[in-house]
């Protein structure tokens, strides 16, 4: 049931930036200025909050992705992320990273990433969304 509910956040996570993505592509110049208002304040500070959780420790430690086992170095992957997207993203060409960012092939595949399961079904799914939660979204089935 866990692995469901997770399945759940994760789709509404991966919906709402495909949303997000396509206005920025899509919307017109009055939208964005709506859109920007209200969404990139919230954006900021889930940034914010998920970089504290990964700030290093007395020893320069990563907390959060450190294990018993394995302890892992500051920056993690979490702040190397957040740098190339936030700081260095700026200087680079720009390319459509929304895609890519998710359906990278093997070969560019990060090492450390975890395999996506066999059972996945439907677009970010290990099951398809109710029928019920896209019409209450308003979205569009794909």
């Amino acid at each position: 049931m866990d692995q469901i509910l997770g399945q759940v956040l994760r789709n509404a996570v991966w919906e709402r930036l495909d949303m997000l993505s396509d206005l920025a592509e899509r919307a017109d110049s009055a939208s964005l200025v709506s859109v920007a208002r209200s969404e990139l304040p919230r954006l900021t500070e889930g940034w914010r909050a998920m970089l504290r959780a990964h700030e290093p420790d007395e020893r320069g430690d990563c907390p959060t992705c450190s294990t018993r086992w394995h302890r892992c170095k500051a920056p993690c992957s979490v702040w190397q992320v957040a740098h190339e997207h936030l700081v260095a993203g700026g200087l680079a060409p720009q390319q459509n990273t929304r895609r890519l960012g998710r359906r990278r092939s093997a070969a560019t595949e990060p090492a450390e990433a975890q395999p996506v399961p066999q059972q996945q079904a439907g677009k970010h799914a290990l099951v398809p969304p109710p029928a019920t939660h896209r019409a209450i979204a308003g979205t569009p089935a794909r």
